[in-house]
């Protein structure tokens, strides 16, 4: 069935909110962002007239006093009505794991330029309404699309990077965040790649990846946790081609810059 209208002005409401105070790029709300956030939500809410709904109260008492409190974007959209919060459609079985994720990814971004576009990222939004059974007229598909740029695209540059859309993720499932810190410039990821692709036949299987994933828990203790070894290659290995993660792809993960 079609959205009804008072859900869409409340959709309004709820997206606006968010969009106000998810701008650290990080993924999560925590200390002030996190009280600002309750605080505009109750007078968002206050102003169109509606009643904070039973999960809406019960978040309240959980973090409106408390300023270590955190939690990541799609946590915080099960706090909000399902009806009205299409964040949740992301919560689908395509989401629920950062390998899941990643093949989702590899499918939308079609053309393997390394960003999903405006038109990519409807064709996505499309298939997920229509996983959650819900129906729109084209116009509030695209008004959704050009809400999820606003609230994601960090650079602003009318599309979204892997990073960026990983962010839909719930916190302890983006390993992405960590690999953040140990990310390479161009000629550092360069020569990685070709030390590890130690056949040279332009892509690294899964046993070379192993072992560059190895070492990279080694140097950087900190921030990976090689005891999750197998999880960080099982994903990233979700953007491989038959088992050949050729270097544009590896540089999603471990380039800073563009190759």
């Amino acid at each position: 069935c079609l959205i009804p209208t008072h859900l869409e002005n409340s959709l309004a409401v709820t997206a606006a909110v968010t969009l106000s105070v998810v701008h650290s790029g990080n993924g999560f709300m925590d200390g002030k962002e996190l009280q600002n956030f309750i605080q505009e939500l109750q007078q968002a809410r206050k102003k169109a007239g509606l009643d904070l709904t039973p999960e809406m109260k019960a978040f309240v008492d959980q973090y409106g006093k408390s300023t270590d409190g955190k939690i990541g974007i799609v946590e915080l959209a099960q706090v909000l009505p399902t009806e009205e919060n299409f964040l949740l459609f992301f919560r689908c079985q395509q989401l629920k794991s950062s390998e899941d994720f990643m093949q989702t990814w590899r499918k939308y971004d079609s053309d393997h330029s390394g960003f999903i576009d405006s038109e990519e990222l409807k064709s996505f939004l499309k298939d997920l309404l229509q996983k959650a059974n819900k129906q729109i007229e084209d116009s509030k598909l695209t008004e959704y699309t050009e809400i999820m740029l606003r609230m994601f695209d960090a650079n602003n540059d009318g599309k979204l990077e892997l990073t960026e859309l990983a962010r839909l993720l719930p916190v302890q499932e983006n390993f992405l965040i960590k690999f953040q810190g140990v990310k390479m410039c161009a000629k550092e990821f360069n020569n990685a790649f070709e030390m590890y692709d130690q056949d040279g036949n332009g892509y690294i299987d899964e046993n070379e990846l192993d072992a560059l994933l190895k070492d990279l828990c080694e140097k950087n203790k900190k921030e990976l946790d090689i005891t999750n070894l197998a999880t960080y290659k099982k994903s990233i290995m979700a953007l491989s081609d038959g088992g050949k993660l050729y270097r544009a792809e590896l540089a999603l993960i471990l380039c800073a810059e563009e190759n």
